[in-house]
């Protein structure tokens, strides 16, 4: 494993705009043999998964007024805060997708760094999380491009959880499946656990800690380390422009079809935004969530436009196309009973 630099011209890089895109240059341009990982910190944001639908997950009026930044990423997974007391960390793998998907096998060495360095309970937990007691600080995601893939999370160190409470609004039925009432009493920051001399430190303090556990070296100078040039920012400036320094991207549209549905399962959150012909058959879809899949959920809402709203027709709709492949491994019949459900937006 190699250390990627990301700071600019020796300067780290704060903007969440910036930080998100990273990894999509790193797998899908520069493409550095083997191993790399990318550390950096974020300004208030809030950060999105690729296929959840903002209005549904954020506060928008209390985000605005607190000049928050919205971005969305480029993975799936949920919707989180960040701020200056909060790290991100992503492993880049190129040519070796041997590990995808298995979250545990990039969460370890985490872990063991901060059992050394006193949080002796942090441990991994669920798909994607990892936790103390009960209590989540950090979330992980991964996605893929052809054999090469990201695959990262959050460190919790020292959170305004008071800012994160009011600025995220997430669905009720998730947080009930994980038996919690409120997005609060979920999440921790992992500072107080840890050894004395390691709470004194600042955010950057703590950042440099973990590489130096990670890489079990002495200093900085000592990691195999490329740093991202002129080059690599003019590149990664013109990717930003017109797509992911845009509303549109950020923000997505919020199509306001009829009905919304929504239901946590194993692999996720799974939502349907849908309308209805006069005929009971699906005149427009569109599908949210937090759940991770390196395939294409438009194949999903492409087999389900114009199908009847029927328990059998939808079953045969959902099994003509790849779900696991494309969402997740869920039951059809699960989903059709939810799109049945059929809630109105108003």
């Amino acid at each position: 494993m190699f250390f990627i630099d990301t700071s600019r011209n020796g300067q780290p890089v704060y903007d969440p705009i910036v930080n998100q895109s990273l990894d999509n240059y790193l797998v899908n341009d520069l493409k550095l043999p083997g191993h790399g990982l990318i550390m950096y910190v974020n300004q208030p944001a809030v950060i999105i998964g690729v296929n959840q639908n903002a209005y549904a997950e954020v506060n928008m009026p209390y985000l605005r007024k607190n000049k928050i930044k919205l971005v969305r990423r480029t993975s799936g997974g949920g919707a989180v805060y960040h701020d200056f007391g909060n790290i991100i960390f992503e492993n880049i793998v190129i040519n070796d997708d041997r590990h995808f998907g298995d979250f545990r096998y990039f969460a370890q060495p985490i872990i063991d760094v901060l059992h050394e360095m006193g949080a002796k309970d942090a441990q991994m937990r669920g798909r994607n999380d990892m936790v103390i007691g009960n209590s989540k600080f950090s979330g992980m995601t991964m996605f893929k491009v052809g054999q090469s893939y990201a695959a990262g999370g959050t460190l919790m160190f020292d959170l305004n959880m008071d800012v994160a409470t009011k600025v995220l609004t997430p669905e009720k039925d998730k947080l009930a499946s994980k038996g919690v009432k409120s997005v609060h009493s979920r999440v921790t920051n992992i500072k107080p656990y840890l050894d004395s001399q390691y709470q004194a430190m600042d955010i950057e303090g703590f950042k440099k800690e973990l590489l130096l556990k990670l890489f079990k070296v002495n200093s900085l100078d000592d990691i195999k380390t490329y740093h991202l040039n002129d080059h690599d920012w003019a590149i990664i400036d013109q990717r930003l422009q017109g797509k992911y320094d845009t509303d549109e991207w950020n923000y997505g549209q919020n199509p306001g079809f009829d009905y919304y549905v929504s239901k946590h399962y194993d692999i996720g959150t799974v939502s349907f935004n849908y309308s209805l012909t006069d005929q009971n058959r699906i005149s427009d879809i569109k599908i949210y969530g937090d759940f991770i899949t390196g395939g294409d959920i438009g194949v999903i809402e492409k087999a389900l436009q114009g199908t009847e709203l029927t328990k059998p027709a939808l079953v045969n709709a959902l099994q003509s196309v790849n779900l696991a492949d494309n969402l997740g491994k869920v039951d059809p019949a699960a989903l059709a009973d939810l799109l049945l459900e059929k809630t109105p937006t108003d």
